[in-house]
């Protein structure tokens, strides 16, 4: 609603811009006529402009759907387990290790771009009112329970979790107690700013809706399973396709060139994964997802090693 209300003012002050500009040719003053008139139109180009990219935010905001899938999930210890594994090592690099939720993900962008907040995935939160099928709509396809656009999350790499791992993470979050505080059922708010942005194609694009089934590699210490592992990992979203360092402007934080894990062991990248300084003594950055990626098992850094040392596709 704040939106729409600084939307309905902008267009406003376009059209008080118009009707500065006609009272300029009131002006018996020629420079004074012309120069009121300049300047009035071009504020009068300057705020429909920003008007136009802000209403084609408003309408991006609210375009993207996706079905519920028909999904039941069975709480086994295996299926809990293994999504255990997933959400520790990749959900929880926003929902925090204890999946509470709350702060803004969107604060370490350059600009602001507005509120987004990563959702209580306990019981404490929304989810004990959603369905598996629409939970798993959340992860795959980025819409929430009641159709809204979860945004941050479309922009992650999550939709590229397998089915079978998708489904292993419901399990475990359905089998987690009631923690931290609830989080706003509204959980993504542009500002006018964001919307702008949004309007003009300046933001990520958001990853494709898919009805499609996925379906992970076999499970191992090999670059196919670490290629799958990096396919939802969002680690080219800072360093690049290729993987290759980011490229100055984009939005997330510039990442470097992975091409240095061919310079270190096995042993030693598990060892940077799990404790935050590489081989030279180096810290890494908070930004980077050290700390979830770190609690992978060892044959899941292995994997993801084969793969960095062995072969790197876009």
């Amino acid at each position: 609603m704040p939106n729409i209300i600084s939307l309905i003012l902008l267009v406003a002050l376009a059209a008080f811009m118009v009707w500065i500009g006609w009272r300029a040719l009131q002006v018996r003053s020629r420079v004074l006529r012309w120069s009121g008139v300049g300047l009035a139109a071009v504020l009068t180009i300057l705020v429909s402009s920003v008007s136009a990219l802000t209403a084609t935010g408003l309408v991006k905001q609210h375009a993207r759907s996706a079905p519920i899938p028909d999904v039941k999930v069975e709480l086994t210890p295996e299926w809990v387990a293994r999504g255990k594994a997933v959400t520790d090592s990749f959900c929880s690099g926003c929902h925090k290790a204890e999946l509470t939720g709350g702060g803004n993900l969107a604060e370490d962008l350059p600009i602001n771009i507005g509120s987004f907040v990563a959702a209580n995935l306990t019981p404490a939160g929304p989810l004990k009112r959603w369905s598996d099928g629409e939970i798993f709509r959340a992860i795959r396809n980025g819409v929430d329970a009641s159709g809204g656009w979860l945004t941050i999350m479309s922009f992650t790499n999550a939709s590229r979790l397998s089915d079978d791992d998708t489904f292993a993470v419901i399990a475990y979050l359905r089998s987690l107690p009631a923690a931290g505080a609830p989080t706003p059922d509204r959980l993504d708010r542009f500002n006018l700013v964001g919307l702008a942005m949004l309007g003009a194609g300046m933001l990520p694009d958001a990853k494709p809706v898919t009805a499609a089934r996925i379906a992970a590699p076999p499970r191992g210490p090999t670059a196919k399973y670490g290629e799958y592992l990096l396919s939802y990992q969002d680690c080219r979203e800072c360093h690049g396709k290729d993987l290759s360092g980011g490229v100055p402007g984009q939005l997330p934080p510039l990442g470097p060139d992975l091409g240095i894990v061919a310079q270190w062991t096995c042993d030693e990248f598990i060892t940077t994964m799990r404790s935050g300084v590489d081989p030279n003594g180096h810290q890494i950055g908070e930004k980077m997802p050290w700390r979830p990626i770190g609690r992978m098992d060892n044959d899941k850094l292995a994997a993801v090693y084969q793969y960095l040392t062995q072969t790197r596709h876009p």
